[in-house]
């Protein structure tokens, strides 16, 4: 008897073993996604939903903001960062630096979601008067593109201007003391600065570039965790469903949590492209003019091949 009572607590520290070794394996699967100060995967956060979806598959979600595109690239090109979103430039700049990114979806054109501003009393009244100016921007951020765009159709390019590289924030303060002429900025940070400092807008994104919200994973965390990328992208869905209909709740919503009041965050969920979409040819094939654009202002340092980052590259 004693000897099956051995037997019995022997195979039961056994399981225990093996439950606590599932356990730690389980706790070892983590998504480490990268946000910024507004979009739909802050949304997918607050809600609490993707916690939800990944808990069955064993995994948690690690969450880290970001002040900007290139800098949630760098992260997850040294392997710090598993997912991320960032606009239509970032993902240039990080492949061209050899980051092993895939992309996995994206969303609608948002134009009007990006802008060049100037200060209100500020003589610049065109985008050609950009010439021999100050303009400040978030090195290899979607309004790069919007920059080298908007300065081409008046016949300019960025070398008759004068880039300030600064983050939003430091964009921002620079911006209001004078020290720059010009900002290029995306929402919500251009909603804030209409409303806060009455600056007015240049050319925003219309007619020149489409500015889409790009879902971007690190290539071998893709290959590996397939399953966890799924359940991320059917959170994104089913929020971006929920947003389309409800762009108030989501400015009410996101209101305590990034720090800007409901009015502007109005006014930028408004601008904001909903409704997520898989990659396909034509939207690599936009990335690709993009790259080519950057790789002939020698903004890059090679030319690269975008389709090589897209589902299904062999690369």
């Amino acid at each position: 008897m004693k000897r099956m009572f051995g037997m019995l607590a022997g195979a039961a520290a056994l399981v225990g073993l093996a439950l606590s070794s599932n356990a730690a394996a389980a706790a070892d699967k983590v998504v480490r996604i990268g946000y910024q100060k507004y979009g739909t995967l802050i949304i997918l956060k607050e809600q609490g939903l993707l916690e939800k979806k990944l808990a069955p598959l064993g995994y948690s979600v690690a969450w880290t903001e970001f002040p900007g595109g290139p800098q949630l690239l760098e992260a997850l090109n040294v392997g710090a960062l598993d997912f991320g979103t960032t606009g239509e430039a970032p993902p240039i700049f990080a492949q061209a630096a050899g980051a092993p990114l895939l992309y996995v979806g994206y969303e609608p054109p948002s134009p009007k979601g990006e802008a060049i501003l100037v200060p209100k009393d500020s003589p610049i009244q065109s985008v050609a008067q950009l010439k021999g100016r100050k303009v400040a921007l978030n090195k290899g951020s979607n309004v790069h593109y919007l920059l080298v765009k908007a300065l081409e159709k008046e016949g300019l390019s960025v070398t008759d201007i004068e880039p300030v590289y600064l983050p939003p924030a430091d964009a921002r303060a620079a911006f209001e003391r004078g020290a720059v002429d010009a900002w290029a900025i995306w929402d919500p940070f251009y909603a804030s600065a209409s409303a806060a400092t009455g600056a007015r807008t240049l050319a925003d994104g219309t007619g020149l570039v489409k500015n889409h919200q790009f879902f971007l994973a690190a290539k071998p965390y893709a290959a590996a965790n397939q399953p966890a990328i799924d359940a991320v992208l059917a959170g994104l869905r089913e929020v971006d469903e929920w947003a389309a209909q409800n762009v108030k709740a989501v400015a009410e919503q996101l209101s305590p949590k990034v720090g800007l009041p409901v009015s502007v965050l109005d006014v930028a969920a408004a601008r904001q492209g909903y409704g997520l979409r898989p990659i396909d040819a034509e939207v690599i094939a936009e990335q690709q003019r993009i790259a080519d654009t950057f790789f002939a202002l020698k903004l890059i340092p090679r030319k690269i091949d975008v389709s090589a980052a897209a589902p299904g590259s062999k690369s």
